[in-house]
């Protein structure tokens, strides 16, 4: 594919790719059938990712596409998907890294498709074979499926070879988790000459080389400079001690009236971290691997209609939450890399309205916090607590009625 420099086209370098000055969805190449059924489920204006990707899309350009989660990455695939499958024998396949991000993806594709006809068929893990075999058998115009899940079947009998268009959502997610195997297996199988969209909300080095091997001079679309924070999260490391992580976690949910999602690093630390919460009279529910996907659809959906307030998650399970008005996500523990801070915090801050991420570090933990600081290009203010030092620049400041708070002396204040 020649040098990795050359590899992508930009919005802006290819002609007529510029933002069109219709408003709303005009202009996009969306066909008046689809223009109704948007209308009609309220899709007034595009996101900034839809603007730029739909017409490169319908189009039939290879797409990568980078945006942060709940920036409207499905729409901006799914509509192109739909409109370009429409009338052909060609079916789409989307891979997904979750059962929850797959199964989201199904309801909007049918919130837009249903009344066209639309069969898709949903192949992911904890449900079993016999009855996506059935679905499939239904000759579905799309296949949602997680990578291990496709390729249990793939062994069973399915055939791939009438893939026209595929969609790889989260890919930087699903080589994170061990997928990039899986993935260049499913690209070996598909029709060589097909229409691939990859969307990332980062983009590491495996992206480009995934895109130059497997892609055709892709559009690139980036709506956000790779490894930025969502703008309107407010942003403050607690530095704390691990065995006062809990007390200082109180102190914030007695604090914060609103949702609040919290993130821990293992299956494990989330389960006791719920019952701890659970205990202190909180309406929590949890998930992670360790929970049955009716268990994680239970507690996903409890959590968007309000009947959970809090939602305690790993950072795997979390790819698959895409819920409105969370006004605080935590981090019980810092990630295990720093793009999974964007991630995670990228969970508030939506639909212009202010969100607020808090971390918890420990003192051992300066090395994470610079690699943070580093990707997302600002420093973040770091509160100390009890005997803690403090790790990072920024103005330390007190947080309501947390007693436990000092400030750090001054040699501590610089990294």
């Amino acid at each position: 594919m020649g040098d990795l420099g050359s590899l992508f086209m930009t919005t802006q370098e290819t002609p007529n790719r510029g933002l069109p000055a219709q408003s709303g969805f005009n202009g996009l190449g969306i066909a008046p059938e689809f223009l109704k059924i948007l209308e009609k489920n309220n899709f007034i204006t595009p996101t900034p990712i839809q603007r730029q990707a739909i017409l490169p899309a319908m189009e039939g350009s290879d797409i990568v596409g980078i945006a942060q989660t709940g920036t409207g990455k499905t729409l901006a695939f799914g509509l192109p998907l739909l409109q370009r499958l429409r009338g052909s024998k060609s079916i789409g396949l989307i891979v997904l890294p979750t059962r929850e991000l797959a199964i989201q993806a199904d309801e909007m594709l049918q919130k837009i498709g249903r009344s066209l006809g639309l069969v898709t068929a949903v192949l992911i893990g904890g449900e079993g074979m016999g009855r996506q075999i059935m679905a499939l058998r239904r000759r579905p115009n799309i296949i949602i499926a997680t990578p291990g899940r496709l390729l249990d079947h793939t062994e069973h009998g399915l055939r791939l070879d009438n893939v026209g268009i595929v969609i790889l959502d989260e890919a930087d997610r699903m080589l994170d988790i061990g997928f990039a195997p899986q993935i260049r297996k499913i690209l070996v199988l598909v029709p060589v000459k097909r229409q691939t969209m990859l969307f990332s909300a980062t983009m590491p080095p495996e992206i480009v080389h995934l895109a130059s091997a497997y892609m055709a001079t892709p559009v690139r679309v980036e709506v956000a400079p790779t490894g930025t924070a969502a703008e309107l999260v407010d942003q403050e490391i607690f530095l704390v001690k691990k065995e006062l992580k809990f007390k200082l976690l109180e102190d914030l949910l007695n604090e914060c009236r609103g949702t609040v999602l919290i993130f821990s690093r293992t299956k494990h630390g989330a389960r006791k971290i719920c019952s701890a919460i659970g205990d202190m009279g909180y309406r929590v529910a949890e998930i992670h691997s360790n929970r049955s996907l009716g268990q994680r659809k239970e507690a996903l959906a409890g959590f968007k209609s309000g009947r959970y307030r809090i939602l305690v998650a790993t950072d795997i399970a979390a790819r698959g939450i895409d819920v409105q008005g969370i006004e605080l996500v935590i981090n019980y523990d810092l990630p295990d890399n720093s793009h999974d801070y964007v991630h995670r915090i990228g969970r508030t801050g939506r639909a212009g309205v202010i969100g607020r991420a808090v971390s918890f570090a420990t003192p051992d933990q300066q090395r994470d916090v610079r690699d943070i600081e580093r990707l997302i290009r600002k420093q973040i203010p770091v509160i100390p607590h009890g005997d803690a030092i403090f790790l990072s620049g920024g103005t330390s400041r007190s947080f309501g009625r947390n007693q436990h708070m000092r400030r750090a002396p001054r040699k501590w204040r610089r990294i």
